[in-house]
């Protein structure tokens, strides 16, 4: 059995993606989820980065950055509490989640 190696700081990341299917209305989800779900995120620990994209026809996905995945897990947990909270309206339904460690980041050099 391998010996698991420490994690070490500023090792790679741990992102989230959550991905609606039958969204009437991207840009307003994303619009009224902006200060709500931006507000949770700024305030929870190991937050990286956070976007909303349309994929169309009714697709919606947000993809967020977390240092690790148990500040991942924390704050999806506030995220979808205020989702269905404050966007039940949208009948946004719940999403398919993908979720893991980063293995390759590549970044510009520019």
């Amino acid at each position: 059995m391998r010996k698991q190696e420490p994690r070490r700081k500023g090792g790679l990341m741990f992102i989230l993606i959550r991905k609606y299917t039958k969204v009437r209305s991207v840009a307003d989800a994303a619009r009224r989820a902006k200060s709500g779900v931006g507000q949770i995120l700024r305030e929870s620990p190991g937050f990286k980065s956070y976007y909303v994209l349309d994929g169309g026809e009714g697709v919606g996905v947000a993809v967020t950055i977390f240092e690790d995945r148990e500040s991942a897990n924390a704050a999806n947990a506030k995220v979808m509490g205020f989702i269905q909270a404050s966007l039940h309206d949208l009948d946004l339904g719940d999403p398919e989640i993908i979720a893991g460690e980063v293995l390759v980041n590549i970044e510009s050099a520019a």
